[in-house]
């Protein structure tokens, strides 16, 4: 190996290694980052395919529970069964204030 041998080899390697490390489409920065966007797709999957399983099991009880169906029609849609009766509670303004205007009154 002579001088220019000498010269050539570590300026060689050290293009390749800042190569390795920085350049080119798969440096050590872009799959670091595409091993953490990996990790969040797998998480990401992992919550809808849960929230899948959910859908699913709602959607059968809805197709074969006929007391889901029931639960869901009355507090949904407020229905009720013959000779029951609905009663409502409501936060609104006390009796005395909502009174209506007594007729006969003289309006301004």
């Amino acid at each position: 190996m002579g001088r220019v041998g000498r010269v050539l080899f570590p300026a060689i390697l050290v293009l390749a290694l800042y190569y390795a490390l920085f350049g080119g489409e798969y440096s050590i920065f872009e799959l670091r980052s595409a091993r953490n966007e990996l990790v969040r797709l797998q998480d990401e999957l992992e919550r809808l395919q849960e929230e899948n399983d959910s859908l699913r099991a709602w959607a059968d009880s809805l197709e074969t529970d006929r007391w889901t169906i029931e639960r869901l029609a009355r507090e949904e849609h407020g229905l009720v069964r013959d000779g029951e009766e609905i009663v409502r509670i409501t936060g609104g303004e006390s009796p005395d204030t909502s009174r209506a205007p007594e007729e006969g009154r003289d309006r301004p």
